[in-house]
C-alpha cells in the first residue's frame, strides 16, 4: 500500500477510513483529470491556476474556484499536499491567475494553519459545497497578485 502525504497513519494495512480516502482520492482526481478539466479550460469563464512543473518546467493550468479580494486571490483545495498544482507550488510559488479572462500574475502562499473550512465559508458557495463533499485533506491557498 502506497503511502501519502497528509494521511497520518495511513501505511497501516486495513485501515478503512484511509482505504476510503485513497478510493475519494483516485476517483475524484480521475474524473477532473479526464473529464472536468479539460472542458473547464475551454471555458473562457473558468477561473485558471496556471503553475510551473515541478519536474517538466512546463505551464501546467488547473481550473479552480475561489475568489479575488483586492491584491488577493483565495482558494481552498481539496486533497491539500496531494494535489498536484499545490506540489508545484511548493516547487515554485510564482503563479499565475486568469480571472474574467485576463491574466495576473502573483506568488502563492499555502497557509495550513488557516481554518480552510472558514475559509470556504467566503468562496462561492458551488464550488465551495464540491470541495467541502470531494476534498480528503483541504488546505487554504492566497495568491497575491501582482496587478
Amino acid at each position: 500500500m502506497k503511502r501519502y502525504e497528509g494521511y497520518e497513519g495511513y501505511e497501516r494495512k486495513g485501515h478503512a477510513m484511509a482505504d476510503f480516502r485513497d478510493l475519494k482520492f483516485r476517483a475524484v482526481t480521475s474524473l477532473q483529470r479526464n473529464v472536468v478539466n479539460p472542458l473547464a479550460r475551454r471555458s473562457g469563464s473558468q477561473i485558471l491556476l496556471e503553475t510551473t512543473g515541478r519536474t517538466s518546467g512546463r505551464p501546467r493550468r488547473t481550473p479552480v474556484g475561489g475568489r479575488r479580494v483586492g491584491q488577493e486571490f483565495w482558494l481552498v483545495s481539496e486533497f491539500g499536499e496531494k494535489s498536484q498544482y499545490v506540489r508545484n507550488i511548493l516547487a515554485d510559488p510564482r503563479v499565475r491567475v486568469r480571472i474574467a479572462g485576463r491574466w495576473y500574475d502573483g506568488v502563492a502562499h499555502p497557509l495550513p494553519q488557516d481554518d480552510a473550512r472558514a475559509r470556504l465559508r467566503t468562496l462561492p458557495r458551488y464550488n465551495s459545497a464540491v470541495v467541502r463533499a470531494m476534498g480528503t485533506n483541504l488546505l487554504t491557498v492566497r495568491v497575491d497578485l501582482a496587478d
